[in-house]
């Protein structure tokens, strides 16, 4: 190896920009099969750059990357990260690199391709080979290297210690919970070091949707990034006579898609004979991605991303929802609405003392002025509102404790012969209920633009009861210990800010007057 004296500034300059932006060096020195069958070179596409722009805002942020990335099929994430980690491992001593895939095939195809890699690779970036196999690349002067494996042994790459991992299809690895045990805590703690974890879905349960759902409401140091499938530009076809169904149209005009995509998507819903399964493996969103065969949600996801597209302004009294952390991954959830608008949600994992939790509720209401602050008695909800009522009068007229297993605040509702209907079982059930026709509404509704929002209010399922034929919410108990979901609490929030008519205060008695209130009409919906 030449030393830099002798070697040329420009060639160093060269040398430099293809270390330190990928996106440079992918175009020039790294090459790919296409689905066509050519050998051409890494161009990133639209889930490739949003994949790296996460992954190097994270890096810059901890020094370290942790992802799980949930895609459709095909889209490139596998490439992408292929070539990332043949980057970092050929510019950096010491740097060994493990890849490990749900299948042989799979893990000979990966193999193959940071091959192609290597083989393309212009001999100014290129380092030596020493001995390699079908498992093995090794680059000896930089003491970095590849080895690959296959999730059929629990023991695969257990002993080994890793900077780089690439975990492929992980929701199909047969022995997903002692891969994570072993091979993944391979991987240090330590600055510089990558695990990168992606997959298509498999349904919901096992070791990557727990770990998605985590991720996904920013549980540990993994971050939640989903790709979704009309990101790919290939993913379309001639629609000459192609006339869009009412549910393909609605689809188009919440996800921006054109007639093309919508006959490819016709298309293969047509090839895989259900249109659930096209779901999971070409998701729009990553609560569609997990959903099942005969789950039945009890709020669309089309009506939610309807909302998360929306921008509507908030008009009318503000009311907080807060929903307390309970136990384990709980989380302590926060949501403020005014009208049709939900305009913020925040939620926190970590464990928190009631009268921290006061503390930080008092904090809010002294800054924002909301009209009403529903609590759910459950967790230390009973404890954070009889704090807060102890230091001052206002607030315990401001902060109402909401049960969710009570009776529903309205009476049931009545036919058009004015006979009484079954209605909700409890309170949670008629504030879902209210929240899901809010979300119906004529005119729409505005919420915060999340994954980890949607997939709580997609999460419930519900029934009818044998006897009343009431309707039921699924409980938060039954979606953690039956069908290993996460509860919907920052849903829930959102729930709880429709549990009961909320009116806004007396001009003389409440904020003073701005353009923003004044004249404004009161009512739960105020702006409806």
């Amino acid at each position: 190896m030449l030393c830099a004296e002798m070697i040329d500034p420009e060639e160093i300059a060269v040398r430099q920009k293809l270390k330190d932006d990928f996106e440079h060096y992918a175009s020039r020195c790294l090459h790919i099969r296409t689905k066509a069958g050519k050998v051409e070179p890494l161009t990133l596409n639209k889930a490739q750059l949003h994949i790296h722009e996460k992954l190097e805002e994270q890096r810059r942020a901890t020094g370290k990357v942790r992802a799980l990335v949930l895609k459709g099929r095909q889209m490139g994430a596998s490439t992408y990260i292929g070539g990332r980690f043949y980057w970092r491992t050929t510019h950096s001593k010491g740097n060994k690199t493990f890849i490990l895939t749900h299948e042989q095939k799979a893990t000979d195809n990966l193999f193959e391709m940071v091959e192609r890699y290597h083989e393309h690779c212009p001999a100014l970036v290129r380092p030596q080979t020493g001995a390699s196999n079908a498992k093995e690349l090794n680059f000896p002067i930089l003491d970095s290297g590849y080895h690959v494996g296959t999730a059929g042994s629990k023991a695969v790459g257990r002993s080994s210690t890793l900077q780089m991992f690439h975990g492929s299809e992980v929701a199909f690895w047969p022995n997903a919970s002692a891969h994570f045990a072993g091979v993944v805590q391979a991987v240090a703690d330590e600055p510089e070091t990558e695990i990168i974890l992606e997959s298509t879905a498999n349904g919901v349960g096992g070791e990557f949707h727990a770990r998605w759902q985590q991720a996904e409401a920013g549980i540990g140091d993994y971050q939640a990034i989903f790709v979704p499938w009309y990101w790919d530009s290939g993913y379309s076809r001639d629609a000459m006579g192609f006339v869009p169904e009412e549910a393909e149209s609605e689809l188009a005009q919440i996800y921006g898609l054109t007639n093309e995509q919508l006959a490819w998507r016709r298309n293969k819903i047509a090839e895989l004979g259900d249109e659930t399964l096209f779901k999971q493996e070409y998701p729009s969103s990553a609560s569609e991605a997990f959903q099942m065969t005969g789950h039945d949600g009890f709020i669309r996801p089309e009506d939610v991303v309807r909302a998360r597209k929306n921008s509507i302004d908030g008009i009318g009294p503000l009311i907080i929802g807060v929903d307390p952390k309970r136990e384990g991954s709980d989380r302590f959830s926060i949501a403020w609405r005014r009208g049709r608008q939900v305009s913020k949600v925040e939620s926190d994992s970590s464990p928190i003392e009631t009268l921290a939790a006061a503390s930080k509720l008092k904090d809010i209401i002294d800054r924002d002025n909301p009209e009403r602050v529903f609590i759910d008695v459950g967790g230390n909800g009973a404890g954070i509102h009889d704090v807060l009522a102890g230091w001052d009068e206002r607030y315990r007229k401001i902060v109402r404790l909401v049960n969710f297993g009570s009776a529903p605040f309205n009476p049931p509702p009545r036919d058009k012969d004015g006979k009484e209907m079954a209605g909700y079982l409890n309170r949670r059930a008629e504030m879902w209920g209210l929240s899901r026709d809010w979300l119906k509404q004529e005119g729409g509704a505005d919420i915060p633009d999340l994954d980890s929002l949607q997939t709580d209010a997609c999460a419930p399922e519900y029934h009818y009861h044998p006897v009343s034929q009431k309707l039921v919410l699924e409980s938060k108990e039954h979606m953690a210990k039956v069908r290993k979901v996460r509860s919907p609490d920052e849903w829930d929030a959102i729930a709880l800010t429709f549990a009961e008519p909320v009116r806004e205060r007396p001009i003389e008695t409440a904020r003073p007057a701005t353009p923003q209130f004044a004249g404004r009409p009161g009512g739960w919906m105020a702006g409806r």
